[in-house]
């Protein structure tokens, strides 16, 4: 693995940009670095405020350009090949074992008119015994946030924004979400482990999605949270959101191999409900679905921060 210049050890807290200078200034090569991308819809894109779709045919995944994965791969192509296999809907048990049959961009009622899509194989299978960095992020659809999401949507007709209908109804389900959640990542990882005993694995947490202070979100608008109470909000963000990102970091503090990779703190002002937002509401500024997914600006940060762990992981080993 000491493959690349020694000078790599000094940009453990690069920037892409300091990664593209790095990159310009290598000779022209084959890539030394093989890099797998596994995970769900806030790796792979799939909404259209992340970019476009790129693969032909389509496979109901809906890896789009402006992703995270595809930012970094132009930002450090040279030097390291990527394979992403992400996909929207994917549960942990399909990063790890199970065929997912992909949903395309269906929404509920309206599935994508190239459905129904063949199987994928599970993402783990491209993880091969010369991987040298995968990373990983998952967790969100095996808590079943989106159902938890569009149900508070649901319940919060009617109460002109006030209550807490959806906790009440569905906090008591939670805590077993959550620990299935740490169970399925500890086996997903020792998985990947154990096909790629030479890889860091640099496990992804999930953006702030809702702001502290949830008086910056309007009641019934379409482009943050629809119908969702102000107290639901906060209940999402503390006992479910938030403990997600926690559970994932448990997980990854348990393996020598893996490191956390924080993006909550530096999204914390680019919320749903901020002017800047990097994280779209239930549709996006232009009333285009979205259902609460980064868009180009969100990716773009978890690139800058997943490419410093990248480079820092290639220095380390």
């Amino acid at each position: 693995m000491a493959r690349f210049p020694a000078r790599l050890a000094l940009l453990g807290s690069a920037t892409a940009l300091t990664a593209v200078q790095l990159v310009a200034a290598q000779p022209a090569a084959a890539a030394d670095y093989q890099w797998v991308a596994l995970g769900d819809s806030y790796t792979a894109g799939v909404i259209q405020a992340a970019g476009d779709t790129f693969e032909i045919p389509r496979d109901g995944c809906e890896r789009t350009d402006r992703s995270y994965p595809q930012i970094i791969d132009r930002d450090l192509g040279e030097f390291i090949e990527l394979t992403n296999v992400s996909c929207g809907a994917a549960t942990i048990e399909d990063v790890t074992h199970n065929a997912q049959e992909p949903v395309g961009r269906s929404v509920p009622g309206i599935p994508d008119p190239d459905a129904p899509f063949p199987a994928v194989p599970p993402q783990s299978e491209v993880v091969k015994a010369d991987t040298d960095v995968i990373t990983v992020g998952v967790g969100g659809n095996t808590l079943g946030f989106a159902d938890i999401l569009f149900k508070c949507v649901e319940l919060g007709q009617g109460t002109g924004g006030v209550g807490t209908p959806c906790k009440n109804e569905l906090a008591a389900s939670i805590p077993a979400k959550l620990t299935k959640v740490g169970t399925d990542y500890d086996q997903m990882l020792a998985k990947l482990h154990e096909k790629g005993p030479n890889a860091k694995i640099l496990a992804i947490g999930y953006p702030t999605v809702i702001p502290k202070d949830t008086s910056k979100c309007q009641h019934n608008d379409i482009h943050q949270f629809l119908s969702i109470t102000s107290g639901d909000l906060d209940w999402l963000r503390t006992d479910v959101l938030e403990p997600l990102n926690k559970a994932v970091e448990k997980s990854a503090g348990t393996q020598d191999s893996a490191t956390f990779v924080d993006l909550y703190g530096s999204s914390a002002d680019h919320s749903v409900c901020d002017a800047g937002k990097w994280v779209e509401g239930i549709f996006d500024s232009n009333d285009r679905m979205a259902l609460v997914h980064p868009n180009a600006r969100g990716h773009r940060n978890a690139a800058d921060h997943v490419t410093s762990e990248i480079l820092s992981a290639i220095a380390g080993s």
